[in-house]
């Protein structure tokens, strides 16, 4: 039995760390704030009627993301990863260039809902147990090939690891598991999407897809190739798990838009304090190659504003905030955010290139109309290991995606995130609050209040 396998299986919440239930807590509170706002995007209506209508489940299944109707747990998973990724302000990590959580929630209540099998201390458990696996298949794939792929490609093992525990596989069951969601992972090239911003996203609606998929197809006698990136690594990656937890190294996204834009939204915006962005003459932005690839260009869509650079710079400097009004309808056609980014010039430094992705590092000179001259030193954006977002700024981050909702509802969700591990009844609590209709949303496309309004539209 690999080190991995034994782990999924063994792990339980007496194992975790205060430190690590505490993140898991962190992180859970995160992703939901993040997929109630993401519920208002154009994606994820879309992804949500095609999961009932091409992978429903009539009165089984799992229950969709703030939204009551069923589908496949599969489907359920792919329903909640895009649209979590949809708003992309969700946690990741530095190395794996990528993200876990967003597919590792929406597949561990997609299986609880579907066996009606609710508990907290459990549901703690999976989600570290899916991150720590998830995490270190990233590393081990960006370790071992070239090409930058989306994270759907690894953070489908943590979906499989985590279902192949909730369905109790045995050791050879569970392997294969592992080695079809490795191989039908989608190995998507994650700069097209950069350079060509669209739905498609970071492919972790399919890499929840495959996770889960591979776990129930384990688990009738599917087979599978085994997982190269756990069976033949050699960095020693695998050796220290339950020593070394990874989910304590994730960041946390202040804003909803790509991570390598936020250092020079940082720098920039900090620089300038209380001076108005009328004032501002020009602005050049220098940042590491990856982060320059971002552009400049103009959005007319949701996911071209979150992948550019220029443009979330600019619409923080002239709205003082960076949120879901900037990056949706009503940032994209503000002629002020449009004017600002058309003075803004990117520049590839060098040693901050060298640096990534270990860091993402951006400095910022702006010149102001009376000729001031205003320069960054490298900035880091904030949400890393080193500068944390604290646990009221995660806390006032979850209140402000989730305003859309009634007060009570939001309360819910807090509580019951509080008391996964205290009480019984708050998994159920908590499953009420994030699986229930979005009742008070706004549709982004027909801009109505009705939580069905995605179906009708």
């Amino acid at each position: 039995m690999t080190v991995a396998i034994s782990f999924i299986h063994r792990l339980s919440y007496a194992d975790l760390p205060d430190p690590v239930i505490a993140q898991a807590k962190r992180c859970l509170l995160d992703l939901i704030g993040v997929a109630a706002s993401g519920r208002q995007s154009e994606l994820s209506r879309i992804v949500h009627n095609f999961a009932v209508s091409q992978m429903g489940a009539s009165g089984t299944g799992a229950r969709l993301l703030f939204d009551g109707r069923r589908a496949s747990p599969a489907g359920a998973a792919y329903a909640g990863a895009s649209t979590i990724d949809s708003f992309d302000a969700h946690d990741g990590h530095r190395l794996t260039k990528g993200h876990a959580g967003v597919a590792l929630l929406p597949a561990a209540l997609a299986s609880m809902d579907a066996s009606r099998q609710w508990d907290g201390r459990e549901l703690l458990t999976s989600l570290v147990l899916g991150y720590e696996i998830a995490t270190r298949a990233g590393m081990a794939l960006h370790g071992s090939v070239e090409d930058y792929h989306t994270s759907g490609a690894w953070n489908a093992l943590g979906c499989a690891s985590m279902l192949a525990r909730h369905l109790k596989l045995d050791e050879t069951r569970t392997r294969h598991a592992l080695g079809i969601a490795e191989y039908h992972g989608p190995r998507s090239q994650m700069m097209r999407c950069i350079d060509h911003p669209t739905m498609v996203k970071d492919g972790s609606g399919w890499g929840a897809l495959a996770g889960v998929s591979a776990a129930h197809l384990a688990s009738d006698g599917f087979t599978g190739a085994p997982a190269v990136l756990i069976e033949a690594d050699r960095s020693g990656i695998w050796d220290d798990l339950g020593e070394r937890w990874y989910i304590l190294e994730q960041y946390f996204k202040p804003y909803p838009v790509c991570r390598w834009a936020q250092p020079a939204a940082e720098a920039a915006s900090r620089l300038v304090g209380d001076v108005p962005a009328s004032r501002i003459a020009a602005i050049e932005i220098r940042t590491f190659s990856h982060g320059v690839r971002l552009g400049t260009v103009l959005p007319t869509t949701t996911e071209q504003a979150q992948y550019a650079l220029g443009f979330p710079v600019a619409a923080l400097l002239v709205r003082g905030q960076l949120g879901a009004d900037e990056i949706m309808a009503g940032g994209l056609v503000d002629g002020a955010i449009a004017a600002l980014a058309s003075r803004i010039r990117l520049v590839e430094d060098e040693a901050f290139s060298a640096r990534f992705p270990a860091e993402r590092i951006a400095a910022a000179t702006i010149t102001l109309d009376d000729g001031t001259v205003l320069t960054s030193g490298p900035t880091s954006a904030r949400g890393d290991p080193e500068s944390p977002l604290t646990d009221d700024e995660i806390l006032q981050k979850f209140r402000t995606l989730t305003e859309l909702l009634p007060r009570s509802r939001r309360d819910a969700v807090e509580h019951a995130v509080a008391d996964l591990d205290r009480t019984e009844v708050a998994a159920n609590d908590l499953a009420d609050a994030v699986l229930s209709p979005l009742e008070d949303a706004v549709c982004e496309p027909c801009s109505s209040r009705n939580s069905s309004c995605g179906a009708a539209c």
